[in-house]
């Protein structure tokens, strides 16, 4: 075995092959037996394989298997062993289902599940078939199930333009993908034809509207092709799957994919069209890709430009784009093709000299040589002149001659200072000395001015080393003629040293400048994730966008009517103009590319990128390029990166926003539901008492004064509660609504007190109150309206727990800056468990007659919150309960002559809730 480093093995891709291999062993196996229409013979076809596995004494059980009365069908289920059906009642029809428990239960090697789109009868545990199938995998038993096309979730829109039928009960690919095994059961069109015709598919009238709408011959073949191309889309990940882990690096043409290699020459245009023919007569793949090499002199504008177009083309065509790295381009071509599974590279004939070749080596000749299995296409390009149209819309330019020139005369600079400084220490310095001087001096012109002045300085060094330090000195004469190899050894070496590290400094800027563009994606991603709303998402993205691309930038959003514009432009400028807002509404409509640089309105001050999110586009990112030039490639890179990335982040803004829309109206609906069972009676209550009341006084004008006394007590104590129970309602319905604004002021907590106690009078006459607060008056910042309302609901609490004569005790204390209040009982007390449960809505104590619907403390607990304070319950020592508030306070409070409770007329009306008395 070789032992040279690019033949060894990489050891992480050894561990990822193991790893995948152990998880494929360890997990349950699904084989899918796949077909285009019913009948094709799916079940014959498992049912075959089951009787197989059970002669080789594998443990089959047939969990579900549909035979529609075919009798060939039938006789294979004979000697299997089929688990009983599960029984369900709905609608007064007993309904037959695959029994999962009974299933898991019986736990065997191999289970028979048909007709995987199956849906289950009501009262199943799951409403798919598919997702029993599911649960059984990951119990650890293989399974084997039926499978149509037409079934297959994402080919549903397709199977309903091809057959005008819309097929209900479909199947997610991820169930498809996750089989280890999909097996073609396949029969000609005119065969199944033949099999309907005799009644081996459907029986009477059923087959005869088969024959007349789905199962027409037009139909079959396109669900036939259907069938095989998806099953080949599955063949095909298997064939890259298996590749990558085992290192296969052999072209196997098992399907053509063509490589176009696409560069800033005119010629480029042509092959990418050629291209575009072979894969469109093939229906091939292809891909358009671009070589990047660090060794090679950075393009110059027009070039760049050019390849952008040809890039752009390529996509526009329906190529996909690989920019690839290496030192030599035919290396990375070739390792990619080799990845990929390419069959076919396609590249232009060179048209410059051969003496290039010669001097750089021959990027055809290495492709053609190194090219192995893979087919390689030469095609003749276009002509100058007759390339791919640029876009309209940006200036062309080109790098500046002054700065080329002076480049070379700040290397020719750098040369003579060497020369100088050699010079002066002639005295000092050796020969080999004087040489390694005017090497380090290429470098540093390498390295700060290029490689074409690092070529002109290794020259000019050879040529100042002659001048001054070869005999005969001041001369270009040599009296040596070993020099003439010290000479060669000089520039060769200075250019050496040039190519070297002027590809240094290529990798190096090229290191920067992703490290530059990962850094602010990074950057994006974490303030996208903590962004809540679409505002702040479009905020931080217009941030770092303007901080990567140096230009202002907007983020719209698409609305029924138009856009939207989220957040403004960083310069203080309107953000766009009506031609810019046709350009964004462009970009919104049709989800692409459009403005300045593109195919689209290229003569727009503004490039704009989609953001399309997982249903539809949900906005636009608009880009006014501060030069006002087109985007380069890679800056249309990442800004194609940060419009996934905001389009990703809105789309989590939007279905957070209506999943907790759908959770409100959901707990909505359950309130609603919940109040109406509980208005139902307890509203029912007091309204029948007073009827019953007011009519007896109507109907008996004789009555005694005390029972006529009696009657109108009642009247009032029941339209009382009925006030209550109604404001209960009201108040719950606006603090669940969270439509709540405190007005806070200082209130002396024995007025506040007080204030409760007052409209309890007739409520708590038999349960006298013990007020124990502080000597001093103890003020609390709370809203007063809510505050009694709290304290209210409190004491009404502890007169339904406490018995008659039972004293309920209200305390105070200052602990910190929290004022602590205690409402205490001798009831019942809490039960073991219920300590929170007794703050949820409709909550009743168990054991307690309640003439309320569960809402007084729930109340209680959503006014506390509202102040930022906590509403604790807990049994008390010797018997009853004690609810207590803590109420955070400010630091410095008013004295209590600064104090007030301000009454309702003052502050506001509030018709829901009893008035605050002082």
């Amino acid at each position: 075995m070789s032992d040279a480093p690019g033949s060894r093995p990489d050891p992480d891709a050894l561990l990822r092959r193991v790893q995948a291999e152990e998880a494929r062993a360890s997990r349950a196996k699904l084989r899918i037996f796949f077909g285009f229409a019913p009948g094709v013979g799916k079940t014959y076809r498992m049912l075959e394989v089951a009787r197989t596995l059970v002669a080789e004494g594998v443990d089959v059980v047939v969990g579900a298997v549909e035979t529609h009365q075919r009798k060939e069908t039938a006789d294979l289920l004979e000697g299997l062993e089929v688990l009983p059906r599960k029984q369900l009642t709905h609608r007064g029809r007993t309904l037959e289902e695959f029994d999962l428990d009974a299933a898991l239960a019986r736990r065997p090697a191999v289970l028979l599940l048909d007709e995987l789109a199956h849906t289950n009868a009501p009262g199943s545990r799951h409403d798919k078939r598919w997702q029993d199938l599911i649960e059984l995998l990951d119990a650890g038993i293989d399974v084997y199930s039926t499978l149509n096309v037409q079934h297959v979730e994402s080919l549903n829109d397709v199977i309903a333009q091809i057959t005008h039928v819309v097929v209900r009960e479909t199947v997610p690919d991820s169930v498809l993908d996750r089989a280890d095994a999909v097996e073609v059961v396949d029969l000609s069109p005119e065969e199944l034809l033949g099999r309907l015709r005799d009644g081996k598919v459907y029986l009477g009238e059923q087959a005869e509207r088969a024959a007349q709408h789905f199962f027409q011959r037009g139909n079959l073949l396109a669900l036939r092709e259907l069938a095989l191309r998806r099953t080949a889309e599955r063949v095909d990940a298997d064939v890259v799957a298996y590749r990558s882990e085992h290192g296969v690096e052999k072209t196997w043409a098992t399907a053509d994919r063509i490589l176009v290699c696409v560069g800033p020459a005119p010629a480029s245009a042509r092959l990418v069209r050629a291209a575009r023919r072979m894969a469109a007569g093939g229906r091939a793949s292809w891909v358009a890709a671009y070589v990047d090499a660090p060794t090679r002199a950075p393009l110059l504008d027009r070039d760049r430009e050019r390849l952008d177009t040809h890039l752009r083309l390529a996509e526009s065509l329906g190529a996909s784009v690989a920019r690839l790295v290496g030192v030599r381009a035919s290396e990375a071509i070739l390792a990619y093709a080799r990845k990929h599974n390419v069959t076919r590279i396609v590249i232009g004939k060179p048209t410059h000299s051969r003496l290039r070749d010669l001097v750089r080596g021959s990027m055809l000749d290495e492709i053609v040589r190194g090219s192995g299995d893979i087919d390689v296409h030469v095609i003749t390009g276009d002509e100058e002149g007759t390339a791919a149209p640029r876009p309209a819309g940006g200036r062309r330019t080109t790098r500046k001659a002054g700065a080329a020139a002076s480049s070379y005369a700040w290397a020719g600079l750098v040369m003579l200072v060497t020369s100088a400084f050699a010079f002066l220490g002639r005295d000092v310095f050796g020969v080999p000395d004087v040489e390694m001087l005017y090497l380090l001096g290429v470098m540093v012109a390498a390295s700060f001015f290029g490689r074409g002045p690092a070529v002109v300085s290794a020259a000019l060094g050879v040529a100042l080393f002659d001048l001054f330090f070869v005999e005969p000195r001041f001369t270009f004469a040599v009296a040596d003629s070993r020099y003439v190899l010290t000479f060669s050894m000089m520039f060769a070496v200075g250019l050496v040293l040039s190519s070297l590290t002027a590809r240094l400094r290529t990798q190096e800027r090229e290191a920067l400048a992703r490290e530059a563009r990962t850094g602010a994606l990074y950057a994006l991603s974490r303030d996208l994730t903590a962004a809540g709303d679409d505002v702040a998402v479009a905020e931080a993205a217009v941030r770092h966008a303007s901080e990567v691309f140096l230009s202002p930038a907007a983020v719209f959003a698409t609305e029924a009517g138009g856009v939207r514009r989220l957040a403004p432009k960083t310069s203080q400028e309107e953000p766009e103009s009506g031609a810019d807002l046709g350009v964004v509404r462009w970009t919104a409509d049709n989800a692409r590319f459009a403005g300045l640089g593109t195919d689209t309105l290229p003569g727009a001050a503004v490039v704009c990128a989609p953001l399309v999110g997982s249903r539809r586009t949900i906005g636009v990112i608009a880009l006014e390029p501060a030069s006002g030039e087109p985007l380069t490639g890679e800056q249309r890179e990442v800004l194609e990166a940060v419009a996934r990335q905001v389009a990703l982040a809105l789309d989590r803004v939007q279905l957070g926003a209506e999943a907790r829309r759908a959770l409100l109206r959901a707990e909505s609906e359950a309130l609603r539901s919940t109040l109406l069972s509980a208005v139902s009676h307890d509203l029912r209550t007091p309204l029948a008492a007073i009827t019953g009341a007011a009519t007896a006084i109507r109907d008996e004008p004789e009555l005694e004064a005390s029972t006529r006394a009696m009657f109108v007590d009642t009247i009032c104590d029941e339209a009382e509660r009925l006030e209550r129970l109604v404001g209960n309602l009201l108040e719950m319905t606006r603090l669940s609504s969270g439509d709540v604004s405190l007005k806070r002021a200082w209130i002396p907590l024995d007025e506040l007190v007080g204030a409760a106690l007052a409209p309890l009078e007739r409520r708590l006459r038999d349960r006298p109150v013990e007020v124990d607060l502080p000597d001093e008056v103890v003020l609390v910042s709370l809203d007063p309206v809510l505050a009694e309302r709290l304290f209210s609901n409190l004491l009404e609490n502890a007169a339904k727990h406490t018995p008659a004569g039972t004293p309920i005790t209200i305390g105070g204390r200052r602990r910190g800056d929290d004022v602590v209040i205690e409402v205490s009982d001798r009831g019942p007390g809490l039960p073991p468990g219920e300590e929170e449960r007794i703050f949820e809505r409709f909550h009743r104590g168990s054991g307690v007659r309640s003439d309320g619907v569960g809402l007084g403390l729930a109340i209680a607990r959503a006014i506390a919150v509202a102040h930022d304070a906590r509403l604790e319950a807990e049994n008390r020592e010797g018997g009853g309960a004690t609810f207590r508030l803590t109420v955070p306070q400010p630091s410095e409070a008013p004295t209590s002559s600064e104090a007030s409770v301000p009454r309702p007329e003052e502050d506001r009306s509030a018709p829901d809730l009893p008035p605050v008395r002082s």
